[in-house]
């Protein structure tokens, strides 16, 4: 099987994932995948093939050396994104894309336009993978799971390639932030790994945000509102003051790079009680902390006003991995080489987001995040370009036969 069969097979399972149901995996489509994806791997002869009651699947490809080298390991997650269905995905191969807007649901009128996804004209005369307008297309992650299989496969059937073990996993829930929660690093037992799940083609990254979610609560007094003079108190209006006294130009809309935020993801409030989630994102640690502590501030200083009126609970997510990475940059290099060695340029950048590799890293695997190859993840407009799922395939391979060297 090439890596577009494997792709084509995958997207037919729904996985997708739900932060709701306080379950691992969070949904039964995620276990059903790895039930599949584990007959497929006992099928190619691998190794130390464990499924756990959480949905992880983990299993060897051996080394082929004399000698002793590092077991590396690639990773991809098996749930797509809670904010799209996963369902009944129809996917379309456009071959030889001409340059044009594709149209991918006629009936409904939903069109990929170059003008609205200028990168679309990157990949000009090659073939891409899209959706018929109805759900996303699961490149992210199931693109990183076809290109992992898809490899190890070349590996067993081209034997002159020397490697030493090769560690692979699969895991549920990355979507909804729990996809390491219950990864076994010790199990896993490789010296380092690389996650699967970057975009477009030469993503390489080793960065990501310092990440954190802060609960403001604000209670008031409801009072009939023709009697409430010097009476009641609006929770609506005092989280609403709250809010306009962070600074305006730090939010998503107006930051890019390194700049960080914060981000107001939702509002539920009466008059009694009002509640406002906020995540916090920086990829500096001290600037990071700084953020936390501005919200304690305006927190304290909303009481001033209207005593015991807001509580606030902050809770860490994730940190930025590069403080673990960087003592073990050659597997960053390595990374690089890999891409340079077939054909592809290799672009390092942060990720604005978080990623398993995250949480690994901080577990004790050091685990950068390489390319997948789609763009546009989590919607309609999801698509990925063949040539890019295969040259990902090309970079595993040539990142097993580097490390044995």
């Amino acid at each position: 099987m090439t890596v577009v069969d494997r792709f084509l097979d995958y997207v037919k399972f729904d996985t997708q994932s739900d932060e709701l149901t306080n379950m691992t995996p969070s949904t039964p489509g995620q276990m059903i995948f790895a039930q599949h994806l584990e007959k497929e791997l006992r099928a190619m002869g691998l190794d130390d093939i464990i499924l756990d009651d959480n949905g992880y699947l983990m299993a060897t490809l051996k080394g082929n050396v004399d000698k002793q080298v590092p077991t590396v390991g690639f990773i991809a997650h098996l749930d797509t994104s809670p904010d799209m269905s996963g369902k009944h995905v129809a996917p379309r191969i456009v071959e030889n894309y001409d340059g044009n807007d594709i149209v991918l649901n006629a009936a409904k009128g939903i069109v990929l336009e170059t003008a609205k996804f200028p990168e679309l004209l990157d990949y000009k005369g090659q073939d891409l993978i899209v959706t018929d307008g109805n759900t996303l297309l699961g490149a992210d992650d199931k693109a990183g799971i076809a290109e992992i299989i898809t490899a190890v496969d070349y590996l067993i059937k081209h034997p002159e390639i020397k490697h030493g073990d090769i560690r692979i996993a699969f895991n549920p829930d990355e979507e909804i932030g729990q996809g390491a929660h219950k990864f076994d690093v010790s199990l896993f037992n490789a010296d380092w790994a690389y996650t699967m799940d970057g975009g477009e083609i030469g993503e390489l990254e080793f960065e990501n945000f310092n990440a954190a979610v802060a609960k403001v609560t604000f209670k008031g007094r409801n009072v009939h509102p023709g009697y409430a003079k010097h009476k009641m108190l609006n929770s609506i209006r005092v989280a609403n003051q709250f809010a306009i006294m962070l600074p305006r130009w730090e939010t998503p809309e107006h930051t890019e790079g390194y700049e960080g935020f914060y981000h107001l993801i939702s509002i539920e409030g009466t008059v009694e009680e009002t509640v406002l989630t906020y995540i916090i994102r920086d990829h500096d640690r001290d600037r990071f902390e700084r953020r936390k502590k501005e919200l304690e501030h305006l927190t304290r200083k909303i009481n001033n006003e209207f005593p015991n009126c807001v509580s606030i609970e902050i809770k860490d997510q994730y940190f930025n991995m590069r403080e673990k990475i960087e003592p073990v940059m050659h597997i960053v290099d390595t990374a690089i080489q890999a891409m340079k060695n077939v054909g592809v340029v290799p672009k390092v950048q942060p990720i604005r987001g978080g990623t398993d590799g995250a949480q690994l890293s901080f577990k004790g695997l050091p685990c950068p995040n390489i390319f997948a190859g789609g763009l546009n993840f989590h919607g309609r407009y999801e698509f990925v370009p063949i040539p890019s799922m295969e040259k990902a395939t090309q970079v595993i391979i040539e990142i097993a036969r580097l490390v044995a060297e």
